[in-house]
């Protein structure tokens, strides 16, 4: 092999190599792709896919999100859906347009246990503003496997912002609404109050809800928005006259308990009505089972002498006795083993006034048997007096009488032992023997003459109602009512002062006395009936009815006549004077 040749055998080698190296050989004039590029374009391809799948991976997270933006909350434990706990609750307002009752906004503390990073640590630190917190009871919540728990309802705007500022994880805050009494415990009684889910628990928050609401609430038709108000027959001037009157007899006396109401005999609205010990509806669990008793509608007792009124009118009614009638009460009343005396006898023949002044126990029971036990009974019910009072309250206790009447049962209830009611049953039946005749239901919400005339059943005649009246005058300017006199408003009404039932026995130290009565007697507008529980003492020492209970009418005549605006009657000096009947 030539020089030459050698040198041509080398640069043809060289150049195969060359090609070799970038990527591509030369064989019988055509050229192929060598393993490098091949590498290259799969890297692309790669790439590519990559790529594609980040997109798709994005795509579908995107769209989950917006898929839990629009999905309904999960529902955890039984607590109702934050737009049910904001519904709303009508303000309760007096007969001028007082708030008794209204909504306020307020916030309730919450955790959910899955998100608390350390239990303890967040116990420790909302104990630092909490300071009651029950820090056994928080840990188990917050350590609990539940998705929600309630920690404390109804913050004040300063706990929520320093709880806010602690920062704690898994802790939050829901809106609802909390019931607030601006008057406090003033008519406690007849509005009622709320539990902490705002649902009426007594009174007349009790009465919304079942017109309807508490069922509303329950389909979850309820809502955030304003509702109209619930405007009460109640006057809050007079309210708070009356309960003050109450507090300070009860005090006074030292007596258990005690009660009143103003009741108008045209309409039969309540007025005022109140019964001590009573509760602040704010804070009811403050109240115990004392305060939440209200004696004048869920107590039933034995009112006495006030009863005589009813015997009175039942017989004048029944045409077999008139006002100028006389009966023997000369000696006791002897029936089996029982004996009928007067507490005070004339050991005379009384007539049908002297009767009533003197409230003989044995004029009365005479009385009585003219009408027959039932006759006796017949006129009892037609005064709704045997019956469970028909009224808004939820909190009404029906009366209790014997299962059988006897003569001695007719007897004895014709001066107040034997039968049972609630103090403004007995109201409801005075009124109607003070207003002409007319019964009518209570109420507690607005009712005009118009109204109650359509809706009143009469009951007694007309001559009746105004012999009762007269009685009523009589016995309030010389008889037991003397301490409920109002110079200038003509106030006249019937004690009763009863043995309370201990233990199955009458005692003999413990009565339960209350006062009927009405203004101005000339012309009735408003009954007031007043009771007082087992007083100590009385005026001048006494404690009796004429000098506990009744004073207790006088005070409240005394302070609220001008309010609900009963004119005095005054002389030719300027002074107001005792009209006569």
């Amino acid at each position: 092999m030539t020089f030459l040749s050698r040198i041509m055998l080398l640069k043809s080698q060289a150049h195969f190599s060359t090609d070799v190296q970038r990527g591509g050989a030369v064989v019988n004039g055509a050229t192929f792709k060598g393993t490098g590029k091949r590498k290259s374009e799969m890297a692309k391809t790669r790439v590519g896919l990559m790529i594609a799948t980040f997109c798709v991976a994005y795509a579908v997270i995107g769209g989950r999100l917006v898929q839990y933006g629009h999905a309904q909350p999960e529902t955890v434990s039984s607590i109702l859906p934050a737009d049910r706990l904001m519904a709303s609750r009508p303000d309760i307002l007096d007969r001028n347009g007082e708030v008794l009752a209204t909504d306020i906004r307020t916030v309730s503390l919450f955790a959910e246990p899955h998100k608390i990073v350390d239990a303890d640590e967040a116990v420790e630190r909302l104990s630092t503003v909490l300071k009651d917190l029950d820090v056994r009871d928080t840990y188990r919540k917050l350590s609990s496997n539940s998705r929600f728990q309630w920690l404390r309802r109804q913050l004040t705007p300063k706990q929520q912002s320093q709880i806010l500022a602690l920062g704690i994880p898994g802790i939050g805050f829901r809106p609802e609404k909390r019931r607030f009494y601006p008057g406090g415990a003033t008519a406690s009684h007849i509005v009622g109050y709320v539990n902490i889910d705002n649902r009426g628990m007594a009174g007349m928050e009790r009465y919304i809800d079942n017109q309807g609401m508490a069922d509303l609430r329950a389909l979850g038709m309820t809502s955030d928005a304003p509702l109209e108000p619930v405007r009460l027959s109640v006057d809050i001037r007079v309210q708070n006259i009356l309960r003050d009157a109450l507090v300070n007899a009860v005090a006074k006396y030292e007596a258990i308990a005690a009660g009143a109401v103003v009741l108008d005999v045209h309409t039969g609205e309540v007025v005022a009505m109140s019964s001590i010990p009573d509760f602040d509806p704010n804070r009811p669990q403050e109240g115990a089972e004392e305060g939440w008793m209200n004696r004048m509608t869920n107590g039933t007792f034995e009112m006495g002498s006030t009863f005589k009124t009813f015997t009175t009118a039942m017989a004048l009614d029944s045409g077999k006795v008139t006002m100028n009638d006389s009966f023997d009460a000369r000696y006791p009343i002897r029936i089996g083993r029982f004996t009928i005396k007067d507490f005070h006898g004339k050991h005379r023949v009384l007539t049908v006034p002297e009767i009533f002044q003197y409230s003989s126990n044995i004029g009365t029971a005479r009385m009585a048997e003219a009408v027959g036990t039932a006759g006796h009974q017949e006129f009892l019910t037609r005064l709704g007096l045997l019956t469970r009072l028909e009224t808004e309250l939820p909190e009404v206790k029906a009366p209790s009488q014997p299962r059988e009447w006897k003569q001695i049962n007719s007897i004895t209830i014709s001066f107040g032992h034997g039968v049972s009611t609630t103090p403004l049953q007995t109201a409801v039946g005075a009124a109607a023997l003070v207003n002409g005749g007319k019964l009518l239901p209570p109420t507690f919400l607005t009712r005009d003459r118009e109204q109650a005339d359509q809706i009143a059943q009469v009951v007694v005649k007309k001559q009746t109602s105004d012999d009762i009246r007269q009685l009523f005058w009589m016995n309030g300017k010389a008889g037991s009512g003397k301490y409920a006199l109002v110079d200038g408003f003509n106030v006249g009404g019937k004690t009763g002062t009863a043995e309370k039932v201990i233990n199955g026995r009458y005692s003999d130290d413990q009565n339960f006395n209350s006062y009927v009565g009405a203004f101005p007697m000339d012309d009735p507008k408003y009954l007031v009936l007043s009771f007082i529980d087992a007083p100590k003492t009385g005026e001048g020492g006494g404690r009796t009815a004429g000098l506990t209970a009744a004073p207790i009418v006088g005070e409240i005549i005394r302070r609220s006549a001008a309010i609900l605006g009963v004119e005095p009657t005054f002389g030719e000096d300027g002074s107001a004077l005792l009209v006569s009947y």
